[in-house]
């Protein structure tokens, strides 16, 4: 029957569940998503959104809370704005009464009376901590008799390998693993799903792309902004849960994956799964930690300034570190992640060096290096060497160039949200984390949390708010053999050295 497929794609007779509707995340993501899908038509026909959340709140107000992240430029995009609320509604309730679901349940009846399947897709925009009471009350309440469910659960998923098998085993009773899409936004986002293209799509890629050819590889993440106020909440994660151990470690298995015999879900998922049991656990020896303090002109807080933060906590906001994947292609390429709150610029690039050219004709020549910039400014470039105009035999680095605001000017490039919430509504797994692969990426980085955790006497190296990061970082990575080689003050043209323009990190 079509309503037990695993990949039907909903088109109609389906509802969308918001749990946390009244959270930031729904507010800021969600629900801008979901219109962004409505705007396009991509959205199932009659399809119904419901919030549900613990706040009280009456019709108007929820409705002008779902919209206040939401633009409306023009007069067409607010009528557009105005039907997609139409199809929304709101029921109040708690996360563990069974009176509270069994009235949501009473409310999606209500909506869904005249179909002939009544499809659900569950969003649990909540924290962590009642995934596990939501999900059973949802199953026992909630569950459609005639047609499919879905539940989507954001990251993160547990804080190591332990508590990740056991959020798998709460959910486990409940819904089946071709149920369950666990979100990680940044697989949504374009350049990151460009990289499978990028990689098995052209052949003078995949004939460098190995350990004879490339010497380091870097996957840089970078805000520059700390915690404002939400202190609280990260301090019990750090920025290696709450980035690195899922969105970096998801762009690296595509980036050394094997070529996935088609583009199905499992098959790709297959080959980064591999990927990820070859890499050995995080040896401490390959970490620098760092957290930022107050900004050198005095105008930014540093971490420990943040109220909501605990005292004396040694709470990471900066890390680097370095994994290697035990394979035949890989071994022996260090994979450099860095990733911090409170730097320079906003910034999420890899950047692949290649090998030394052989010396010989040069002294002293550039590596050639392969930059994928996620975002912001979504591009591919190639920094290569060239002779300079002239009489001389003179060299300069200078790219070949994908900017896409360039050579996409007239296509949208979609939020992360909006792909991954309707290859949910397709069924396509490709994009979200599996229970193994879930498995296999803690397995990775537990041992290096709970040292961290263990040793007291280990305490993150200060960097001024708005830095690039540590003092040590440009011998961290040097020490790896990236090498930083710009006699000439080579900068990216599309934008300057001050964001992001140079191949300093």
């Amino acid at each position: 029957m079509a309503a037990q497929e695993d990949n039907f794609e909903l088109r109609e007779n389906t509802t969308v569940i918001v749990l946390g509707a009244s959270g930031d995340l729904a507010k800021k993501k969600t629900f801008p998503a979901l219109f962004g899908l409505h705007r396009n038509g991509f959205l199932p026909k009659d399809c119904r959104i419901v919030g549900y959340a613990r706040t009280v709140m009456n019709g108007e107000d929820y409705l002008k809370r779902i919209s206040q992240y939401i633009k409306t430029p023009t007069d067409e995009i607010k009528e557009q704005l105005n039907d997609f609320l139409s199809r929304c509604s709101y029921v109040s309730g708690q996360y563990d009464k069974d009176e509270s679901f069994q009235d949501l349940r009473a409310h999606l009846e209500d909506l869904e009376h005249g179909r002939s399947n009544n499809h659900r897709l569950f969003y649990m925009a909540l924290p962590p901590s009642v995934f596990k009471t939501v999900s059973d009350h949802l199953k026992k309440n909630c569950y459609p008799e005639r047609g499919i469910a879905r539940l989507i659960v954001e990251k993160p998923f547990g804080k190591d390998l332990q508590s990740s098998r056991d959020l798998q085993k709460a959910l486990e009773p409940n819904w089946k693993e071709e149920e369950i899409f666990r979100i990680d936004h940044y697989l949504g986002k374009e350049m990151v799903k460009n990289l499978l293209i990028l990689r098995f799509g052209n052949e003078f890629f995949g004939a460098t792309w190995n350990r004879n050819h490339i010497d380091n590889v870097q996957i840089t993440f970078k805000e520059p902004f700390g915690t404002e106020g939400r202190g609280g909440y990260f301090d019990d994660f750090g920025i290696i849960r709450d980035v690195m151990q899922n969105h970096l470690l998801q762009v690296l298995t595509i980036i050394a994956m094997e070529r996935p015999i088609s583009f199905s879900a499992e098959d790709i998922r297959d080959e980064k799964v591999r990927v990820l049991r070859g890499i050995p656990a995080i040896e401490p020896k390959n970490v620098i930690i760092g957290q930022y303090s107050k900004s050198l002109d005095g105008s930014k807080p540093g971490y420990l300034d943040d109220d909501t933060v605990p005292p004396n906590s040694r709470c990471p906001t900066f890390c680097a570190l370095v994994v290697y994947i035990k394979n035949e292609r890989w071994d022996g390429v260090p994979f450099i992640l860095k990733a911090g709150k409170a730097l320079n610029e906003q910034k999420t690039e890899i950047r692949i060096q290649f090998k030394d050219v052989t010396s010989g004709i040069f002294k002293d020549i550039p590596r050639n290096e392969l930059v994928i910039r996620v975002q912001p400014n979504e591009s591919v470039y190639i920094k290569m060497n060239s002779k300079l105009p002239g009489l001389s035999m003179q060299t300069a680095v200078t790219e070949l160039d994908l900017t896409y605001r360039r050579r996409f000017s007239d296509l949208k490039i979609p939020e992360a949200y909006e792909a991954l919430i309707l290859d949910a509504l397709k069924g396509d797994h490709s994009n979200f984390v599996r229970d193994d692969e879930l498995d296999a990426s803690w397995r990775i980085f537990t041992p290096l949390l709970h040292y961290l955790d263990a040793n007291k006497e280990i305490v993150p190296m200060e960097y001024p708010y708005g830095s690039r990061g540590p003092a040590v970082l440009d011998d961290f990575t040097a020490s790896y053999g990236y090498k930083f080689n710009d006699p000439a003050g080579y900068q990216w043209p599309v934008t300057s050295a001050s964001n992001g323009g140079s191949s300093r990190l």
